[in-house]
């Protein structure tokens, strides 16, 4: 850690906004003006709109991770929690994920902890469900469902199979059904290696309290998704919760019922729980109440943005709408780090700053391959597409948005790949347990030296 007497500027998170944000600080910061730096759990940022397609083997999962040090080399990067911060001292309770905690004191704080999974006290939900918000559920995910398939074509037992062979999918937003449509087409493809497995005999169910799903593409592309997904076979029920899923026995609310070794819960988000222990102004839903200007109330030294955040959508407002707030989506993010950043510096030097105001310039979502909605604002227009070109729209946003031009190509190489080449359908699960071989094979040998040493001890003693 630097020992500089510099004022330091302290992000909480290395996402989309602390990345975004840490970034635009360092290059409008004049050198010498501070010390910028990031606190994370990760060394990298993940791009979470990437995970789907990531776990369906259409992109490497290294590309979809930006690699902190590399893309902020002039901030110090720091792998660990910041557990809790102390306003009036202005300090922070630093864990690193080696040695002892630390305090880290700072003159500006930049909080950008994100969004947790959003659970609910189902039994048997904690042991059995999956997420979806980081890149390693991604890659477990993808390496689960392959098992799936290789348990079920080397095995003559019919109960067996078709829990293996049941997919449920909780929630029916962007990460939902995002998540169902990229999974089902690449065990579609997979279906093709296992002679025993057939496509009829796979189950897919998605589930969602609402009463529609993408609601974040407006309800006619919603409606066409919901449509797309029941002609690929996969069963979706509306207005309904999961009441348990212990031992992956699954119950709905309306009385389905599914016996199922993978249960993936994507069913919203909420502000991390440790914002709690910040000592700032938090919403009645927990998020960082910020102004216009994306400043803590009540601070003139604390900033906030993305998910963990409440921040007013100050162009709904100017039109009449009362309590609009931003939605927690990566559109947003991008634009409230680089208006955060300036307002930091802006803040440091005695200026005044600027407000966040960005009008939805509408969604994309893909549904596996060449399948796809896309919503597209124009100011009073809004222009919607389906089917392939959906999808090369969704493609096409998102690849120029994910962070570095690095990831950019890397990320097109993949697509470019996978026009000529197969899909990969390779399960690799013994990553997860990469020790586990040798263990096998070095414990019977260190097992038995021992017995031998434990029997000849006697003998010497005695002679």
């Amino acid at each position: 850690m630097s020992t500089t007497e510099r004022p330091r500027i302290l992000v909480v998170g290395g996402g989309y906004v602390g990345l975004y944000a840490a970034r635009r600080i360092l290059k409008k910061m004049r050198y010498g003006e501070a010390t910028v730096t990031v606190v994370d759990p990760r060394s990298y940022m993940t791009y979470q709109p990437f995970l789907p397609e990531a776990a369906a083997g259409s992109i490497s999962p290294r590309h979809v991770v930006v690699p902190l040090r590399r893309v902020l080399p002039k901030a110090e990067v720091l792998t660990g929690r910041v557990t809790s911060i102390d306003q009036d001292r202005k300090v922070a309770s630093v864990s690193p994920t080696v040695g002892a905690p630390y305090e880290l004191p700072f003159d500006y704080l930049v909080v950008a902890l994100g969004a947790v999974s959003r659970t609910f006290p189902i039994p048997g939900l904690a042991e059995q469900g999956i997420g979806m918000k980081g890149v390693e559920e991604a890659i477990g995910l993808r390496n689960h469902v392959l098992e799936q398939l290789d348990k079920a074509d080397s095995t003559t037992d019919e109960e067996i199979r078709r829990k293996a062979l049941t997919f449920v999918f909780v929630g029916g937003g962007f990460a939902g059904a995002e998540t169902i449509g990229e999974v089902e087409d690449m065990a579609r493809d997979a279906t093709k290696y296992y002679p025993t497995v057939k496509r009829e005999d796979m189950r897919f169910v998605l589930v969602d309290v609402a009463d529609k799903i993408l609601p974040e593409v407006g309800p006619k592309l919603g409606e066409w998704g919901l449509e797309h997904l029941k002609k690929r076979d996969i069963e979706v029920h509306l207005k309904t919760s999961v009441n348990s899923c212990v031992d992956g026995h699954v119950e709905l609310s309306n009385g389905v019922v599914a016996d199922s070794n993978t249960i993936v819960w994507t069913a919203g988000v909420k502000p991390n729980p440790a914002l709690a222990r910040y000592g700032i102004a938090l919403g009645p839903r927990g998020h960082v109440d910020v102004d216009g200007h994306l400043q803590v109330r009540g601070t003139d030294y604390v900033w906030a943005a993305g998910d963990n955040a409440q921040v007013p959508d100050l162009v709904l407002r100017a039109q009449g709408v009362e309590n609009a707030w931003c939605p927690p989506n990566a559109q947003h993010a991008l634009r409230q780090a680089k208006v955060l950043g300036d307002n930091v510096i802006s803040g440091m030097r005695g200026f005044p700053q600027g407000e966040y105001k960005h009008a939805s310039k509408g969604a994309v979502a893909g549904l596996g391959l060449h399948k796809g909605v896309a919503a597209l604002k124009f100011g009073k227009m809004t222009l919607r597409f389906k089917g392939r070109i959906g999808w090369y729209l969704h493609r096409g946003y998102h690849g120029m948005a994910v962070p570095t031009w690095n990831r950019k190509i890397r990320v097109f190489a993949d697509w470019t790949l996978g026009m000529f080449l197969k899909r990969e359908v390779v399960s690799l699960g013994a990553m997860e347990n990469p020790r586990e071989e040798f263990y096998e094979a070095a414990a019977p040998v260190t097992a038995a030296a021992e017995a031998k040493k434990a029997a000849e001890k006697p003998k010497a003693t005695a002679s």
